[in-house]
Formats: structure tokens, sequence, C-alpha cells
């Protein structure tokens, strides 16, 4: 387990969070009466350092930590596809000074997994954005099309490398293996860190990783983008070129959400305390800055509107795993 400690809290800031002699993990209030969480605040990674869920969770608790003025440390627990994380988090209930970055696993686990706990056992409280994958190969591959790789797992072994069994990777491997009647081997590994050095090193044929874990690869020509599971091309000139699978004739386009949620049972000011927050980081250069560099669809909700997106991102995934 790593644990590092984000310190970009101002001093000015800082001294407006005066908290009364509350004792344990439940919130006390400022100065002036208003929320603020008993001491310092702890964002749970469900997955290890170096992937997008590692990414995103380091990018708000900096964000966050910047606007409230609350030291934000970041705790990597990784394991199990996210169950641990998750799970650690459960444990966490009514507790106002926990976060977790959340992604697509918070819906497919319970899905997918024996465990105590859905969406509904948490808070929601924003959602920052939306994260496409690019189908990508090792340069010296032979395929060169999305329709290249279909093309040959309809007779052939081809082998993928996805980070969980219920990976936005996995997700979107069903979908073209529904679409396309065709089957990939899978070798599942921890994050899309261990997926993209399995690619690298040739152990694998195929990957679907987001565009910010493989930018750099493919900018240094050690990797090439065959097709983005998008609903349409990507804007960011890096990407442009890169046709979507529907494009090619595969009808399949999913995205990871990227966002962050408090346990479950907090009170409501609480609540209110993490979604003025995200407000506030969304308004900030540092969120633009954070899609901007990590390539994603900049669609942020909060609140009881992020409920209503997981009912619906919940509803389309059972029908993917009941297949």
């Amino acid at each position: 387990m790593k644990s590092t400690t984000i310190t970009l809290a101002a001093a000015g800031s800082a001294a407006l969070l005066l908290l009364t002699g509350c004792s344990g993990a439940g919130g006390g209030t400022t100065a002036d009466g208003e929320f603020a969480p008993n001491g310092d605040v702890r964002m749970i990674v469900p997955f290890s350092a170096g992937g997008g869920s590692d990414t995103s969770g380091r990018a708000i608790a900096a964000g966050l930590e910047a606007d409230t003025g609350v030291n934000i440390s970041v705790e990597n627990r990784e394991g199990g596809s996210g169950a641990v994380g998750y799970s650690h988090f459960l444990a966490q209930n009514g507790k106002d000074n926990y976060l977790l970055a959340a992604e697509t696993a918070l819906l497919a686990l319970p899905l997918t997994q024996d465990v105590q706990f859905s969406y509904e056992s948490f808070t929601p409280i924003m959602k920052l954005g939306d994260d496409f994958t690019l189908l990508v190969v090792p340069a010296d591959s032979d395929y060169d099309t999305c329709v290249d790789v279909v093309d040959d797992a309809k007779d052939n072994r081809v082998v993928a490398a996805v980070s969980g069994a219920t990976s936005l990777d996995e997700i979107v491997f069903t979908l073209v293996e529904d679409d396309q009647d065709v089957e990939f081997d899978r070798v599942p590994f921890e994050s899309g860190s261990e997926v993209l050095a399995s690619l690298l090193g040739g152990k694998v044929d195929i990957a679907s990783l987001n565009p910010s874990e493989v930018l750099g690869q493919i900018e240094s020509g050690d990797l090439k983008a065959l097709c983005a599971f998008a609903d349409e091309r990507y804007e960011f000139e890096a990407l442009a070129d890169i046709p979507t699978a529907i494009e090619q004739g595969i009808d399949v386009s999913f995205a990871q959400f990227r966002g962050f949620i408090a346990p479950g049972e907090i009170s409501d000011d609480a609540k209110e305390y993490w979604i003025a927050a995200g407000e506030a980081f969304a308004e900030t250069e540092a969120y633009d800055t954070y899609i901007a560099d990590n390539l994603l669809q900049p669609n942020a909700v909060y609140g009881d509107e992020f409920v209503e997106y997981l009912a619906g991102n919940t509803s389309d995934l059972e029908k993917v795993f009941a297949e």
C-alpha cells in the first residue's frame, strides 16, 4: 500500500478552517458556523499507482485541497479489480473525511462479484468527465485497423490484456465480441500501467487503454492506435486522425466515468460541502488542465444528477454482464 500526501493548502484558506473540539471522524464547524471536515481527509484510490484512477484521484485531491484548505492524503488500496479499495471504503460509513476516486468498477463489481456494496451504498458527489479507450497494439504489429483484429480473431487466437474482470477494457472487449461474434483470450492485470507494460513487452497482442495512458507511447512510435471506442473522433490534435470503431463497422462506444464519492450516511451538510468543493474545482484552471492532459470529455455532474447517471450506466452494464 502506498500513501502520498498532497500539500497545496494555502495558509490563508487553512486559517479559515478553525474546527471545534468534535471527536472522531465527524465534521466540525468553521469560525462562522459553516461545516468543515474534522481534521485531514483521505482520498482512497482503489487501484495501484500509475494508472488512470490514480491520476484522477491525485488531481481531484489536489483541486479540492486547494479550494478548501484541508489537507488531503491519497492512499492506494489495490486488489480484486478495485474490490479491496471499495470494501475498505464501505467500512468508513458515516465518515465525512473520507473520499474515493470512483470509476466504472463501482458499477461493474456488484454485477460480477460477490461484494457487499453498490453505488447506492455511498454518497455520489461529482462526475468530472468521461474517459473512452483506444485499441492499441505494438508499432510492429501486423494489425492496422480494428477490423484486422476482429478478422484475425475469427480464425486465430488473439490475446488481449485487461486490467481486471470488471474493468473498462474488459467491458469494451465484451461489447466487441458480442457485436462481431468473435472471442478474445484474456490475460488479467491489476492496473492500466501493468497492461501497458505487457503490451510493450510483447506478452499480449492487443489492449484497450485510456488515451492518457498511451499518448506518450503513440507519439514516440512504440504503439499505434487502431480505433477509438467513442461516439466521435477526438478533437485533440494528437488523436484527431484515429477513426472510431463505429467508422470501421464495429458498433461499440463506451466511456468510463471519472469522479469521486463520499461514504454512505454522511450528513447533508457534509454532502453539500463536498459538492460545493467539486463545483469550485470545476471552475479552476487545474480542472481544465486535468481534463486536457488526460484527454477526457468534461461532462461534470453533481449529487443527484450523478446518481441518475450511475443508475443509467448500471442498466447498460446489466445488459453486458447478463449475456
